[in-house]
């Protein structure tokens, strides 16, 4: 989708936050160009079709969470599995396959971690969100590192939810620090020149670091340094991709193409 602007001078900016959305912006006298049109058209991507697989061994969460999905304006419930081996074969009976699963990670026979890992190798294109009450570091890091591209609590709102599935399916990753008053930041990083992220040598290798299941403790060791000093490497790191959890920073930097797992 874009918003073409018949002016000069102008510059194209892409809104990870609202699904890749590209942008034709005017930078004249430093203003932004028909405001009111932009955030009409963003609103547009509310309308988008999106099917959607559920695995889940708790049977009344599942269908409680179905019903209010089949309730938003273009979702569509196709599977509901119990567990990771349950999801495979029914996604072989399906005409076609869900666009985004939402997958639980403390499962019978096939738990989150096994079955992300199991769906990303058969079906590379169906992209995953974890959903679970558990929010330990090392549970959001293994499930990032199996294939999935967020990982939200069950207490999340329904309205967090939607928008988590929609960028998700568009921009394949989402990341809900990184949404809040998104577009304002995006644009006003945009106008000011900022949208580097200016990340040091020191600062990529801690980064890289963070994305294993190491402590932050292991993580001095591993550097060499001080866990005083690493908290300040986690500061700097944290205000530089503006997040304010080591599973928001993975994500962002995942994001923007800083690592890869």
């Amino acid at each position: 989708m874009k918003v073409k602007i018949k002016k000069s001078n102008n510059y194209l900016l892409t809104i990870p936050a609202f699904g890749g959305l590209t942008l034709f912006l005017s930078t004249i006298k430093k203003k932004l160009f028909d405001f009111d049109t932009i955030l009409i058209l963003i609103s547009g991507l509310k309308y988008m079709n999106i099917s959607i697989g559920l695995v889940d061994d708790h049977v009344l969460f599942s269908k409680s969470l179905a019903s209010l999905l089949q309730g938003i304006n273009g979702f569509n419930v196709v599977v509901d599995a119990r567990h990771g081996a349950d999801l495979m074969e029914k996604l072989i009976t399906l005409p076609a396959l869900p666009d985004v699963i939402l997958v639980d990670v403390e499962m019978p026979i096939m738990d989150g971690e096994q079955t992300a890992r199991t769906v990303k190798s058969v079906y590379p294109s169906i992209k995953l969100i974890a959903l679970s009450m558990n929010d330990s570091d090392n549970t959001v890091l293994s499930m990032i590192r199996a294939g999935c591209c967020s990982y939200l609590l069950k207490d999340t709102s329904p309205q967090v939810l939607e928008e988590a599935i929609r960028e998700v399916h568009v921009n394949s990753y989402y990341n809900s620090e990184i949404h809040l008053n998104s577009l304002g930041r995006l644009l006003v990083a945009f106008q000011s020149g900022q949208l580097q992220t200016g990340m040091n040598e020191i600062e990529m290798e801690f980064l890289r670091l963070a994305t294993s299941e190491m402590s932050y403790k292991d993580i001095a060791d591993s550097m060499n340094v001080s866990e005083r000093t690493v908290d300040g490497y986690r500061a700097s790191v944290f205000e530089k991709l503006k997040v304010q959890s080591r599973t928001g920073m993975v994500l962002e930097a995942l994001r923007k193409g800083l690592i890869k797992l």
